[in-house]
């Protein structure tokens, strides 16, 4: 009965910072970015960004973690040092047939970068 996700949409608490970090990753806004939406091509699919419309009391709550698949974990790994982010752990090969790693946006929202390992 489903057959994709077409976006996941993460709220930020600045929007220009939320920007900058996920451009440094690599990711392209989409025309038309504005201060209270923006939205990145991810394949087929969308990464969104909206802005809070109340500002928060800190860092907001870890909901869970978007996970991206690319073509080379270690050389995204290497970029996300290289722009100045800090990951949980260095690239892993999972038992579940992944090999991946996390860090975690400027608003708390954890990605992670993976590939399948077969």
């Amino acid at each position: 009965m489903f057959r994709i996700i077409s976006a996941i949409t993460l709220v930020t608490q600045d929007m220009a910072r939320s920007v900058r970090f996920y451009e440094s990753l690599g990711f392209t806004a989409r025309e038309g970015a504005s201060d209270g939406f923006t939205s990145f091509p991810v394949g087929p699919t969308w990464l969104n960004l909206i802005a809070a419309t109340e500002p928060a009391m800190g860092p907001l709550p870890l909901w869970g973690r978007t996970i991206i698949h690319v073509d080379d974990v270690d050389a995204m790994y290497e970029r996300v040092l290289k722009a100045g982010y800090a990951t949980e752990a260095p690239p892993a090969d999972a038992p579940w047939g992944e090999r991946y790693f996390h860090v975690k946006d400027p608003d708390g929202h954890e990605l992670s970068f993976a590939k399948p390992l077969a």
